[in-house]
């Protein structure tokens, strides 16, 4: 049954096109069985009757085949009225095509009892429609019944009827089943967005009754999360904003503190520092990375760009560029990913980045490596989650935010990251990027 279940199709649209085909096809075949059986047979039986009387008519008074030294072909032939109907021998008959005739076993057998014996008959289809029997008066010789006007036309009336029939069935099906399944088509369309952090405008209520409620659940649902959305991105905004007023306050108040607190000043400079950082990432994180236009751009240009910028860094970074094309891709967003990788790996590492870019045929990405201890390979799945850290093995240095707002901005792109521990040690962070 497994291969059964593989190659049946998994689609509403597809099951519902099948369905609808296997009914349309039984009932062509039922329609067939019943013209057949009920009007084509019938007919056949009335001709085959009607030519049974005219082949007993040859033989009703005998065959005169000694005078004149006529042979039995040559007497019935005489006797023929000029309606078309012709006799032939064994060696006549092959001559003139009974071979590539087709024998018919029912019609054989109605001939049989109209003629009182074993008869055989074969029909020949091709520009004429022709009838050829062996009566049992006579088995050596082959009487050809032309029937003119039979085979006027190439299709008969019946097949005709049956393939336009069928034709407009499976049309009007198809139809039928594309109509119900494109509510749900755009429903999963919608689903992918709200699920990238995108929420589209209601959807309109079309479709059975079912449909039209799923589709208003999902309208009520994607309103409610996009509303959920702003409040807490207006609640983290609000915080961030208010939480920088003190934080200027005591960076001015320290700037007024005295030598000799020198080195209390720095601490308190450096913690102010990284909590601006902190509330930057907040802010990175709440926007989404919404920026909607999209250009072609150089992941290879990108990456020079990052390593220019932190040249000043104390480290070293090395560069590894594979020739790439032009994609797609919100600049600023990836810039932010190489920026965050090149951040942590820094901050973990022990001083040596590396940055690479790649190209496989389908996708284009790029790789971030750093020297540092890792990450326990079952934590590597929990730090795309906000506000997680690999704190065993890295420290618990900043929000926690970082990966997930780089998952984030991966997924609106439709790529893919990748963690690895390297076997040198340290992390090995990589990111795809699709082609289009």
């Amino acid at each position: 049954m497994k291969w059964l279940k593989k190659i049946l199709p998994r689609s509403s649209f597809s099951q519902t096109v099948m369905l609808i085909g296997c009914l349309l096809l039984i009932n062509q075949l039922v329609s067939y069985l019943s013209v057949a059986t009920y009007f084509i047979q019938p007919t056949y039986q009335q001709i085959n009757q009607l030519i049974a009387r005219q082949v007993k008519l040859l033989f009703v008074d005998g065959v005169d085949v000694g005078r004149e030294h006529l042979t039995m072909v040559d007497a019935l032939n005489a006797k023929v009225r000029g309606d078309g109907m012709k006799i032939y021998n064994q060696k006549q008959a092959r001559a003139a095509g009974i071979e590539q005739t087709t024998y018919y076993g029912f019609l054989s057998s109605q001939m049989s009892e109209h003629l009182g014996g074993k008869a055989e008959v074969r029909i020949a289809q091709g520009d004429d429609f022709e009838i050829w029997i062996r009566p049992p008066q006579a088995p050596s010789i082959w009487i050809k019944v032309p029937l003119t006007g039979f085979n006027e036309y190439d299709l008969s009336p019946l097949t005709l009827y049956l393939m336009v029939i069928g034709a407009l069935s499976v049309a009007g099906g198809w139809w039928f089943a594309r109509q119900q399944n494109r509510p749900l088509k755009r429903l999963q369309k919608a689903a992918i967005l709200v699920s990238m952090g995108d929420y589209p405008k209601p959807l309109p209520l079309n479709g059975s009754t079912e449909i039209v409620e799923v589709t208003n659940a999902f309208n009520q649902m994607s309103h409610s999360m996009k509303q959920l959305e702003q409040d807490r991105a207006l609640l983290m905004a609000g915080i961030s904003h208010d939480l920088r007023t003190p934080l200027t306050r005591i960076r001015l108040a320290s700037e007024m503190m005295v030598e000799e607190d020198e080195y209390l000043k720095d601490g308190i400079v450096h913690d102010i520092e990284d909590m601006d950082a902190i509330i930057n990432q907040f802010i990175a994180y709440i926007r989404q990375d919404q920026e909607s236009t999209r250009e072609q751009e150089q992941i290879n240009y990108l990456i020079q760009d990052v390593v220019q910028a932190e040249s000043n860094r104390e480290g070293k970074i090395e560069v590894e560029l594979a020739t790439c094309p032009d994609i797609p891709m919100q600049g600023i967003a990836i810039k932010r990913i190489l920026s965050n990788l090149v951040e942590n790996a820094f901050r973990y590492g022990q001083g040596w980045v590396k940055l690479s870019s790649h190209f496989d045929g389908k996708r284009v990405g790029f790789s971030v490596e750093d020297n540092g201890p890792g990450i326990p390979e079952d934590q590597i799945p929990e730090l795309f989650q906000p506000f997680t850290q690999g704190d065993i093995a890295r420290g618990s240095v900043g929000s926690g935010l970082g990966l997930a707002i780089i998952k984030r901005i991966v997924d609106r792109h439709q790529g893919e990251v990748i963690l690895t521990n390297r076997a040198e040690g340290g992390l090995h962070a990589q990111v795809w990027l699709p082609l289009s």
